[in-house]
C-alpha cells in the first residue's frame, strides 16, 4: 500500500495537471458512473493529500475522494488517450492531459460535511502544515499497545505505513514494543521529527531512504540494497542480514497484524511504565521460514504481507 509520501507527491502532479481547468469525467469500467456524471465538465479547483487519502476539490464544493488501497494505482500522459484496456475505474480528461485510475479501494464523490468527516477520522498526518504532535502524541499516551502499532494507527498518524515505522523505530532505538505509555514527550517528539523529515524526504525523491550518510552503500562500501521498493533502509526486509550499526542479524517476527523487523542489540526491550502492561516481542523468524499466511509463487513471505 502506498504510503502518505506517495499520495502528496500525487496530489502535486494532480494539482500541476488539473487544477483551474474544466475535466471530462468517465467510468470506463461502469462502476463510477454516476460519480463521473456529478463530476464531468467542472473545474479541478485544487487537490490535496491527508495521509493515504487523495481528495480532488471541484469549484462547487464537491470533492473527489480517492484511497488507492492495496491494488490502486494511477498512469496519466498527454493525448490521445489510449483505448482503455481492463478494469479502469476512472478516466478524467482535458485538452492536454489524460488520467486513469484503476484498483482503488475508495473512488467516491463527497459533499463539504462528508470531507470534514474523513478528516477527523484520521489522525495527524507529518507532511501537512496543520499537523499538530500533541494531539497526537495525546493519544499515544494514553494507550498500552504497542509503539509500533500506534505509528501504524491512521486514527493517530496518517500516512505512516509499514516501512517507516519499522525504520522510524530503528534510528531512535525505541523497542517497537515499547507500549505508548511507556514513551515519553521527548522521545515522541524526536520521533515525530525524524517522521517529518523522513517522509518530506520520500517526498522529494520518490522513495524511502532512511540510512544516515555513515552507511549509505558507497561509505560502506556495499552493494546497493535490492528491492522493489527501492531505497535504502536499516530493518525493513533485511531479517537475517546484518545490522548495519551494529553487526548483529535483523530478526522479523508479526506484530499488530504486520511485519516487524528490528535489532535486537540496537532496539533493546523497553521497561514498561508506570501503569503500563508489558508487551511481549514477537519470537523471531528464521529468514525463509514460512508465514501463517500463504505465499505467492515468485515471493517472498514478506513480500505477500501488507506493505502499509
Amino acid at each position: 500500500m502506498p504510503e502518505g509520501h506517495t499520495i502528496h507527491r500525487l496530489a502535486a502532479h494532480h494539482r500541476e495537471l488539473f487544477a483551474g481547468r474544466a475535466v471530462t469525467v468517465e467510468s470506463p469500467q461502469g462502476r463510477f458512473t454516476a460519480g463521473a456524471a456529478l463530476l464531468t465538465g467542472r473545474t479541478v479547483v485544487d487537490a490535496e493529500a491527508y495521509g493515504k487519502h487523495l481528495l480532488h476539490h471541484y469549484a462547487d464544493d464537491r470533492s473527489l475522494h480517492v484511497h488507492l488501497g492495496l491494488y490502486g494505482r494511477f498512469s496519466d500522459g498527454e493525448p490521445p488517450a489510449p483505448p482503455p484496456v481492463g478494469q479502469v475505474r476512472m478516466r478524467m480528461t482535458t485538452a492536454t492531459h489524460w488520467l486513469d485510475l484503476r484498483g482503488p479501494t475508495a473512488c467516491e464523490v463527497l459533499d463539504p460535511g462528508q470531507v470534514a468527516a474523513l478528516r477527523a477520522r484520521l489522525g495527524q498526518d507529518p507532511l501537512r502544515a496543520d499537523a499538530d504532535p500533541d494531539a497526537a502524541y495525546a493519544r499515544v499516551r494514553a494507550s498500552t499497545k504497542p509503539i509500533f502499532a500506534l505509528l501504524l494507527d491512521q486514527a493517530i498518524v496518517a500516512g505512516c505505513g509499514l516501512i517507516y515505522a519499522n525504520e522510524v523505530l530503528f534510528r531512535a532505538g525505541l523497542s517497537p514494543t515499547t507500549p505508548g505509555i511507556g514513551v515519553d514527550a521527548a522521545t515522541w517528539a524526536a520521533l515525530w521529527a525524524d517522521l517529518c523529515g523522513l517522509m518530506a524526504e520520500g517526498v522529494a525523491r520518490g522513495r524511502i531512504d532512511t540510512v544516515h550518510t555513515a552507511h549509505t552503500p558507497e561509505a560502506m562500501r556495499r552493494p546497493p540494497r535490492v528491492d522493489r521498493h527501492g531505497g535504502e533502509v536499516y530493518v525493513y526486509r533485511r531479517p537475517g542480514q546484518p545490522c548495519l550499526v551494529c553487526g548483529t542479524e535483523v530478526a522479523r517476527g508479526p506484530l499488530a497484524g504486520r511485519n516487524l523487523y528490528w535489532c535486537p542489540t540496537c532496539q533493546p526491550e523497553a521497561t514498561a511504565g508506570p501503569g503500563a502492561r508489558p508487551v511481549r516481542r514477537p519470537a523471531a523468524r528464521r529468514p525463509g521460514a514460512q508465514t501463517t499466511a500463504p505465499v505467492r509463487p515468485g515471493r517472498t513471505a514478506s513480500e505477500s504481507a501488507q506493505a502499509g
